[in-house]
C-alpha cells in the first residue's frame, strides 16, 4: 500500500505503541485519586503537559488536555458565546460551524484563524494587531511539521491534536493563556484544575507524550523541510508535466505552505473518482477534508479560494510523512496518469487533452 493521507491521520509510532501498552499496567489507576497508583498516573499526564509547553513554548499550566482538536475548538467557541467571533472561511467545520452557532453581538471578540490549512496546507499570514481582542488558533496540522511558538504568533488559545503526529485518536490539547476568559466545555469534575471535567484519559495521554518525545528528539519539522518537501515538490512536477489539465491548489513557494500536503484539481475528472481508482490499486489519498467524508459538496476550502465548483470537486489531496520515499511517488506514477485520463474520456465537460 502507498499511504499519503497523513494529513487526515497517522499511524501510531512503535513507541507510542510500547509506551501506551506499559502504561496500560503500570499506570492504570485513576489520576485523579490521592493513592500512590494514582500519583503516579498524574506524574505521566504532568510529564506530557511539560512536553507540549516545551515544544510550543508555553506553561505547562497553561495546558489541558481534551479528547481532540475539535472539542478544544469548541472549548474556545462556547467561551466566547454570545460574543462577537469572526473566523475565515478557510477553517475546520469544528470553528466554522460552532461559531456560526455561539457568536453574537457584545463584547469582547475572538478572532480564529488556523495557521496552516488542513486541504491545501497553506500558512495563514496573521498577527494579533488589535488589543483589545482575544486571538484563537488551530494549530492541529502545523505541530511537528513547523516551529510553532504561541508567544511569538500572540496567541491566547492554540489547539492541537495527538493523532496527527503519531499519537493516538481520541486525545487532544488546548493552550490557554494566563488570564484569558476561559468557561469549561465539560463541567462536573475537578479535573484539569476545574477546567475540562471527566476522568483523565492516562493511557492515551501517556501516548501523546511519547509522540512529543519523538518529534522533540528528531527535530521533526526540519526533517519536514528537507526530505518531506522535496517528495512533495516532485510528486507536483511530475502531475504538472505529465497529466493534462491539472492545477494545483497549494503554493509551493518555501514558507507559504506546509512542506507535506500537496493539493492538486484534474478538470473534466471527479476527485472522488480518482480516489476509489486509486484505492484499488493500493493508492490511499483524499478528497479534501477527510472529517467530510461523505458530503457531497465541494470543498469549502476550494470554494473560498476559487470559487469554482468543478476545481473543487476535482481535487485530490496528498499528504506526506517521514516514511514515505521517492518509491512512493513513482508509484503514483504509475497509477495516476491512466485513471485520470480514463476519467476524462467519459466526462461530459468537454475536455482536449492535446492542449
Amino acid at each position: 500500500m502507498t499511504y499519503l493521507d497523513f494529513a487526515a491521520t497517522v499511524p501510531m509510532l512503535p513507541e507510542v505503541i510500547k509506551a501506551m501498552h506499559e502504561a496500560e499496567t503500570k499506570f492504570f489507576a485513576n489520576a485523579s485519586a490521592l493513592h500512590t497508583p494514582g500519583h503516579l498516573a498524574m506524574n505521566q499526564i504532568e510529564h506530557t503537559r511539560e512536553l507540549l509547553a516545551q515544544l510550543i513554548n508555553a506553561d505547562p499550566e497553561e495546558i489541558i488536555f481534551t479528547s481532540g482538536a475539535s472539542e478544544s475548538n469548541n472549548t474556545v467557541m462556547r467561551t466566547f458565546e454570545g460574543c462577537q467571533i469572526e473566523t475565515s472561511p478557510l477553517e475546520h467545520h469544528s470553528v466554522i460551524e460552532a461559531a456560526r452557532i455561539l457568536k453574537g453581538d457584545s463584547l469582547p471578540k475572538l478572532y480564529s484563524y488556523m495557521l496552516a490549512n488542513n486541504e491545501t496546507g497553506e500558512i495563514l499570514d496573521f498577527y494579533k494587531s488589535k488589543e483589545d481582542c482575544y486571538f484563537h488558533s488551530d494549530l492541529t496540522q502545523a505541530l511537528g511539521k513547523i516551529p510553532v511558538d504561541v508567544k511569538k504568533l500572540g496567541l491566547d488559545y492554540a489547539t492541537f491534536s495527538a493523532h496527527k503526529i503519531g499519537g493516538p485518536i481520541g486525545v487532544g490539547a488546548l493552550y490557554i493563556k494566563k488570564g484569558v476568559p476561559f468557561k469549561p466545555l465539560i463541567i462536573g469534575g475537578n479535573q484539569e484544575n476545574k477546567r475540562r471535567g471527566g476522568t483523565y484519559n492516562t493511557v492515551g495521554i501517556i501516548g501523546f507524550g511519547a509522540a512529543l518525545e519523538h518529534v522533540l528528539k528528531n527535530k521533526t519539522w526540519e526533517k519536514y523541510d528537507t526530505k518531506v518537501r522535496e517528495l512533495r515538490d516532485l510528486l507536483a512536477k511530475r502531475i504538472l508535466g505529465e497529466i493534462p489539465g491539472s492545477s494545483l491548489n497549494t503554493d509551493l513557494t518555501p514558507k507559504k505552505s506546509l512542506p507535506n500536503i500537496l493539493n492538486v484539481s484534474f478538470r473534466a475528472a471527479e476527485g472522488e473518482s480518482i480516489q476509489l481508482y486509486l484505492d484499488a490499486e493500493g493508492v490511499i489519498v483524499s478528497t479534501g477534508s477527510a472529517c467530510a467524508a461523505g458530503d457531497i459538496k465541494p470543498s469549502h476550502v476550494l470554494m473560498a479560494k476559487t470559487g469554482d465548483a468543478e476545481v473543487a470537486h476535482s481535487s485530490i489531496r496528498f499528504s506526506f510523512d517521514l516514511s514515505n520515499t521517492i518509491q512512493d511517488v513513482d508509484r503514483v506514477m504509475e497509477v495516476l496518469p491512466g485513471v485520470v485520463d480514463r476519467l476524462q474520456k467519459m466526462s461530459t465537460i468537454p475536455f482536449d487533452s492535446s492542449q
